[in-house]
């Protein structure tokens, strides 16, 4: 396990998971209030679909840490979660029984 440090006095602890998410607490500087965040670990491609979905409604992301990172509000994570999936859906065919497959996997 290993410590990641960014902006805002972010700390999370990270797993060897590829897609980790760990909770964590974000200290603001400026007028808003601390708000509680979720860090996530993805593949920069998921990480540009969660970016485009944030865009529409700038709802879910609190900041863009790098290229595999995204620290999440924590109240939207399963909302997020969920268009995600939807989006993973519309555009990654799903073969039944496809064994070397990750989406059948669970």
């Amino acid at each position: 396990m290993s410590e990641k440090r960014s902006k805002g006095n972010v700390v999370a602890v990270r797993g060897k998971s590829p897609h980790n998410i760990a909770p964590v607490s974000l200290s603001v500087h400026h007028e808003s209030n601390p708000c509680q965040g979720v860090l996530v670990e993805c593949d920069p491609s998921i990480k540009s679909i969660i970016l485009n979905l944030d865009h529409e409604s700038n709802a879910y992301v609190i900041e863009d840490l790098d290229e595999t990172h995204l620290l999440v509000k924590e109240n939207t994570l399963q909302e997020l979660k969920a268009k995600l999936e939807d989006r993973l859906k519309e555009t990654v065919p799903v073969v039944e029984n496809d064994s070397d497959s990750d989406r059948d996997v669970k």
